[in-house]
């Protein structure tokens, strides 16, 4: 354990910043999941429902350093082509 006033401030810190990472890590994986069992089931209005939210799960999670933006990006595009597929089955 820290002796010195700085090293117990910087572990406050860390802890703080974990659990607000591992927070919204966990709701983007949930948006994510949702989105996907939507477009399992083959429900097109879900789906593009689901995706908004996703969408907003990853873009915000990008914002705060979470992911990098370039996986936002890519994450969003994948999830895209996947809710066109099922729009254009419809």
């Amino acid at each position: 354990m820290a002796n010195h006033k700085s090293a117990l401030k910087r572990i406050r810190q860390s802890e703080k910043r974990r659990k607000r990472n591992q927070h919204i890590r966990s709701g983007l994986r949930t948006q994510i999941k949702r989105f996907r069992q939507a477009v399992e089931a083959g429900d097109a209005s879900l789906a593009s429902e689901t995706f908004a939210g996703a969408e907003r799960a990853i873009r915000r999670a990008a914002s705060k350093g979470i992911i990098p933006k370039r996986r936002a990006d890519r994450s969003v595009s994948r999830l895209a082509i996947h809710l066109n597929a099922v729009t254009a089955s419809k």
